[in-house]
């Protein structure tokens, strides 16, 4: 099979990010050897600084899940936060309930 320009083109995002197997990236560094425009390409854009994430797109139904999981997360923590202020007001009351005996019994 015919390694053509368009499977190196197809590999050459992964080439450049150095994602490939070692098999991978000889054959597409072979390849860039017989093709000077592409090799030039490649340089270029493994020069370039691609430290930013590009951010990508979301379609309605992952942005239906993102917002469904974050109303789950935050009926959890309100369901926390009630047992906790509630747990605190009951030690707090607890806490005078004694308070006061002790004051009434002296």
């Amino acid at each position: 099979m015919e390694i053509t320009r368009n499977v190196i083109l197809d590999l050459l995002p992964l080439y450049i990010a150095n994602e490939v197997s070692d098999d991978t990236r000889i054959l597409v560094e072979e390849y860039l050897k017989s093709d000077a425009e592409l090799a030039k390409i490649a340089q270029v854009s493994r020069e370039m600084d691609l430290s930013e994430e590009v951010p990508v797109p979301l379609t309605k139904e992952d942005q239906m899940k993102a917002y469904e999981e974050a109303k789950k997360q935050l009926f959890w923590k309100v369901i926390i936060a009630g047992v906790v202020i509630s747990m605190i007001v009951i030690a707090f009351l607890a806490f005078a309930g004694v308070a006061a005996m002790f004051l009434l019994s002296a």
